[in-house]
């Protein structure tokens, strides 16, 4: 086995990151609140820039560099968050670059998650939108002063146009650029109240289909990913890991993998063995010929899919099993057991797999001394992946340089405390001594995958002679998906665990006796955030049982709900709209179709799907799909609606297509050819409207996603008079259903 070196690291030939200077300049702390305090009183004009604040600098030839603290991972964040700064600095957009940061400093971080370096759950453009739009304009008022000062002129007489300072009376105009030439020592931070923020009206940036400053680069094969980067004198690594979890090495055998022309050595991992090449091909060659023996003691190897969720449903129907309440108001139990009819049924959901495009890959070079390191990852958390780096090279942040690399998709793949790949890149460098590049097979990504749970939810119902829900029970048996992926986490918030519950709690219908609970289950696999999170499936019950409850009730889906919604006006103008978008009231033959309204936090989503059926296969097909969705401010539209789209396809797959199955511990799928996902003649028309409303941007990558299953189950429902209870919807399980 190799052993630490004292060789050289090389310089890297790729080159990192432009990352903030700190030393000069203004600078302030973004806390929960927006603005927390002023850090640095001067500004620093030695090399002709101004930094208004640690969020941006102005050059003296007019560049504009905004600070971007989320990832980008296809969603057009790092687009979306320096537009927001933009739009209240009034920046010409031709002026901006956008800056990646590429370190843990938690004065960006998310005021969504305390602070910390995260992006994940839509929450990039509504955690960062006030504090975003204060430095914006914080820097105008800036930009404003000192061009007053320079004119002799009050401030109140200046006005701006895009990336220009103007005083009307006189004619006379400054742009910015020149401005930040401009002697300003001593300039002091303007305080900026939510009232000297720009009306809507007067938005120039925001609301407009602003082009996404990541498609050419991606559109033109240029944009490098963590599985592009080359630096000199890189090596290769590929790992056999271990086939179950927690499982170690008790014999290796190597010997025919060094034969292999290009191997260099083969390092042990904590969960398997790294072959490390001067090629990738190489490195898998030798992986090939590894022969090792593995333990086979540990409990994982008890893993199976099927039982589990035997288990996890009778844990949902037992009443007595021990459950944690996720929502409640009033008194459900009562209500339920008092009323003139019950209704209960189960839904089940299989574990699933991200099935992002680019698979776990990480290039790590480690310092001669083991201390320090640069690495170039694709992750969603830079405070996440600077905790796995300084924990395995038990070093501090000083020593790391990190380049948080554009991620080919994620969907909360690489979300998680503990970064493997980011890890075995690490180790392997500090034992051979050389930059190593990890790469995982989508092989490797599907069996070493970290899913989304599997659930089983149990729901009952009270209704009145009128049809009238009294009482709700949305009964969820699942594992604490925090506890596995971030225990740190998990210490704060048990046992209330919003990645497993997320749409539970059926927020947007008026349910006076309601409660939401989570039956906390044991875990069969590792587990991970999927788009969505719970919404995904628990959505999924609460909107096929909707339509149960309207079937008992004798009433129209639509106007089951539309009852339902008569405190919330958004809601039905949403339903309403998608009704009217599908033309609900007519049919169609040899189709189906499904109603569902569900979302994600704050946002809100209706969806009708239009299902077809062949009885023969037990293939569903969706032949359309509309949608009417709020997510409040809409920043980007043209990115919105792809968000959205994105969502519905995702939804899809996972409605009729995707599931992950376990047995004794290994998964049995391999790629997408037995992981299938929505194939594009398989992704049906989809019409999308968005509903703007006077609230704050509340989020849309995720919003498209949770309705979508509960739409097919009941356009299967209309089309065939049969209920699906178990997503997927598979073949076999749609010919059960049928017969």
């Amino acid at each position: 086995m190799a052993q630490p070196t004292k060789a050289k690291v090389p310089t890297p030939e790729l080159s990192r990151r432009a990352v903030l200077a700190g030393a000069a300049g203004l600078s302030f702390v973004i806390g929960a609140g927006g603005l927390a305090e002023v850090a640095q009183a001067t500004v620093s004009r030695s090399q002709g820039t101004l930094k208004p604040s640690a969020w941006l600098s102005i050059a003296s030839d007019g560049t504009i560099a905004i600070v971007f603290p989320s990832t980008e991972m296809g969603q057009g964040s790092s687009t979306a968050l320096p537009l927001i700064l933009a739009e209240e600095l009034d920046a010409d957009w031709d002026d901006v670059r956008v800056e990646q940061l590429n370190r843990d400093d938690r004065s960006f971080g998310n005021p969504i998650f305390g602070n910390v370096l995260y992006t994940a759950g839509s929450t990039g453009v509504y955690g960062y939108f006030d504090s975003l739009r204060k430095a914006g304009a914080q820097a105008r008022r800036m930009l404003m002063q000192i061009a007053a000062e320079h004119w002799g002129v009050p401030l109140a007489s200046l006005t701006t146009e895009p990336s220009v300072v103007v005083h009307a009376a006189s004619g006379r105009r400054l742009s910015y650029g020149e401005i930040a030439a401009l002697p300003h020592d001593g300039v002091q931070v303007p305080d900026v109240a939510e009232e000297d923020l720009k009306p809507r009206s007067e938005y120039r940036l925001i609301g407009q289909n602003i082009p996404r400053l990541d498609i050419p680069a991606k559109s033109t094969g240029s944009e490098t990913y963590a599985i592009d980067v080359r630096i000199h004198g890189m090596l290769y690594a590929a790992v056999l890991r271990a086939p179950v979890e927690d499982e170690t090495a008790t014999r290796i055998d190597d010997s025919e993998t060094k034969s292999v022309p290009g191997v260099v050595d083969t390092v042990t991992l904590p969960d398997g063995i790294a072959v490390v090449a001067e090629s990738l091909e190489a490195a898998f060659a030798g992986r090939d010929r590894l022969d090792v023996d593995w333990s086979e003691t540990t409990p994982a190897r008890r893993f199976d899919s099927a039982a589990d969720l035997a288990a996890y449903v009778e844990a949902a129907r037992d009443s007595s099993h021990e459950a944690t309440q996720w929502r409640a108001a009033g008194d459900a139990a009562t209500a339920i057991d008092q009323a003139e009819r019950m209704l209960e049924a189960d839904y089940l959901s299989d574990y699933a797999y991200h099935a992002q495009l680019e698979p776990m890959a990480a290039v790590a070079a480690v310092d001669p001394d083991g201390k320090g390191a640069e690495v170039w990852a694709g992750t969603q958390t830079q405070s996440w992946t600077m905790r796995t780096i300084t924990e395995v090279l038990g070093t501090t942040p000083d020593r790391v340089r990190l380049n948080m690399m554009t991620m080919g998709g994620s969907f909360g793949r690489r979300t998680a405390l503990r970064q493997e790949y980011v890890r075995d890149a690490l180790l392997t460098s500090k034992a051979l001594g050389r930059p190593v590049k990890v790469v995982w097979t989508r092989e490797d990504d599907v069996k070493h995958g970290w899913f989304r749970p599997a659930a089983a939810q149990r729901m009952r119902a009270g209704l009145t002679s009128e049809g009238r829900v009294t009482g709700w029970h949305h009964r969820v048996a699942t594992p604490s998906v925090i506890a596995y992926f971030n225990p740190l986490r998990w210490e704060q918030v048990d046992p209330s665990d919003i990645i497993s519950m997320r749409g539970a709690e059926s927020g947007f219908y008026k349910l006076d006796h309601m409660l939401a609970e989570h039956v906390i289950t044991e875990r069969g696999a590792r587990l991970a955030p999927w788009r969505a999170i719970g919404a995904s499936y628990t959505s999924f019950a609460a909107e096929a049982f909707m339509d149960e409850l309207a079937e008992a009730a004798g009433s129209d889906p639509l106007d089951f709900r539309l009852k339902l919604l008569e405190h919330n006006p958004r809601g039905r103008q949403l339903l309403e709209t998608v009704a009217e978008m599908a033309s609900w009231a007519g049919r169609r033959p040899g189709s189906g179709l499904g109603l569902s309204f569900a979302g994600y936090g704050a946002s809100m989503a209706a969806g009708i799907a239009e299902v077809q059926l062949d009885e023969e296969s037990g293939e569903i097909s969706v032949s359309r799909f509309w949608a009417a969705v709020d997510a409040g401010l809409i920043i980007a539209p043209d990115n919105a609606l792809a968000q959205v789209e994105g969502g519905i396809v995702f939804g899809l797959g996972s409605a009729l297509k995707e599931r992950i199955t376990i047995v004794d511990g290994e998964v049995e799928q391999n790629n997408y050819y037995d992981y299938e996902i929505m194939r594009a003649n398989e992704v049906p028309e989809i019409a999308l409207h968005l509903q703007e409303s006077d609230g704050p941007p509340t989020g849309v990558g995720e919003v498209g996603t949770p309705m979508v299953a509960a739409a097919v189950a009941n356009g299967f429902y209309s089309l065939t008079g049969r209920r699906l209870r178990h997503m997927p919807f598979t073949p076999d399980r749609v010919r059960a259903a049928l017969t």
